[in-house]
């Protein structure tokens, strides 16, 4: 018996593994020490009360005979796929309900859509990266070609013209920078997408916290169509992250090597998922009715005053950084010269503020940081005051 090997290329443990152990072990040293937690872009304000609603009346149908369910469509119960057709289009985008295929959430998806393509297409991933991207194709074994992502290029990396991609993970607004590719930029990606006969995979997750006029869906731009799977998740757009909902689009008309990319991938969730629970769904519908994007623009205003927040004081100190607009992290350039774990490790030791160090979202990332906004509104406060007297006589 043999195992997959290509494991034996990861790092040891997953970025955020590695920083719970540190957190845990200083907390388990200094009881008495107030730790702030601005590092996992996990979610703390509750679920919008109409997402509630229609969660629990989900749950109190499947007790009655008349309403139960069994088994979900794989793809999705119709009412889900309408509500996020009509979302799409409240901005602009034509996607049909029969492109849409619910999930658990984005990270399954864009870590799983490689089990339909070949292991010999060579991947071209921005650099920093969300780490699943990286990891799942180094589990499969295919050949990563690092695009960089630095300050030189308001880290949004482009495509080099030299470089043959077969996939090509984009994700925008960014995790872990915060930065958002504008129309044009998105144009070059497709454009380069369509020459060279790859497929761009179009992380969507933040869409929701752009508010100027770069493009929340890759559908936006002309072309993409032949070219582009989009996901997207309810994570932080309404507070999914441990509810689990998402959706994954992919154009009916866009096929690759003889093959429609739409009925290999629905071939396989029909063999490796069985959907999303009835009460989920109802929930995630709400989330597109009038009164469920009123209520989620709320929660979302609350973490885009946090972004606010963290950012007003790094302009102070003089800070580099990017994100805080369009994005609920912040992506600051460590001070001093300080690396990406020492700068950690500092921050926790003298503020007891924990974030993420850069460089675990690639060679890119070293000398840089990451804050995220979605803690509590009071928390962030006094981390940035912690961060504002550390920082200010450092």
């Amino acid at each position: 018996m043999k195992i997959n090997h290509n494991f034996d290329n990861l790092v040891p443990n997953y970025l955020f593994a590695d920083i719970a152990k540190r957190t845990n072990a200083y907390i388990a040293a200094n009881p008495d020490k107030k730790v702030i937690k601005l590092g996992i872009g996990d979610v703390t304000l509750p679920l919008a009360p109409v997402v509630v609603d229609a969660l629990k009346k989900g749950a109190d149908e499947l007790g009655v005979k008349e309403t139960f369910k069994g088994y979900p469509d794989y793809e999705g119960y119709a009412f889900l796929r309408e509500a996020i057709s009509g979302y799409y289009a409240s901005f602009g985008v034509t996607v049909d309900k029969d492109e849409i295929l619910v999930n658990d959430g984005a990270k399954s998806d864009t870590a799983n859509i490689g089990d339909i393509f070949g292991t010999e297409n060579t991947v071209v991933v921005t650099d920093p990266v969300y780490p699943v991207y990286v990891d799942s194709n180094i589990m499969a074994g295919r050949e990563i070609v690092i695009a960089p992502s630095t300050a030189e290029n308001g880290f949004c990396a482009m495509p080099d013209e030299s470089v043959k991609a077969d996939i090509i993970y984009l994700c925008s607004p960014n995790n872990p920078t915060g930065a958002a590719y504008s129309r044009e930029q998105l144009k070059a990606w497709v454009d380069y997408a369509n020459k060279n006969d790859a497929i761009i995979l179009y992380d969507a997750a933040y869409e929701a916290f752009i508010t100027d006029d770069c493009p929340r869906s890759i559908f936006a731009i002309e072309g993409a169509r032949t070219c582009a799977i989009e996901f997207c998740s309810l994570s932080k757009t309404a507070g999914f992250t441990g509810t689990r909902c998402g959706y994954t689009v992919i154009p009916r008309e866009l096929e690759r090597d003889g093959h429609n990319i739409y009925k290999l991938w629905y071939r396989r969730e029909a063999t490796k998922f069985n959907g999303v629970s009835y009460p989920v769904q109802c929930a995630a519908a709400a989330v597109f009715s009038e009164e469920g994007q009123r209520q989620i623009r709320e929660n979302l205003e609350y973490y885009k005053e946090n972004a606010r927040i963290i950012a007003s004081a790094l302009d102070e100190l003089g800070i580099y950084y990017t994100g805080g607009k369009n994005s609920p992290y912040i992506w600051l350039k460590c001070p001093n010269g300080m690396g990406s774990w020492e700068f950690f490790d500092y921050l926790l030791e003298n503020a007891q503020v924990v974030g993420t160090p850069g460089e675990g979202f690639g060679e890119c990332g070293r000398g840089y940081f990451r804050l995220t906004s979605f803690g509590d509104r009071d928390n962030t406060i006094e981390a940035v005051e912690r961060i504002r007297k550390l920082l200010g006589r450092s």
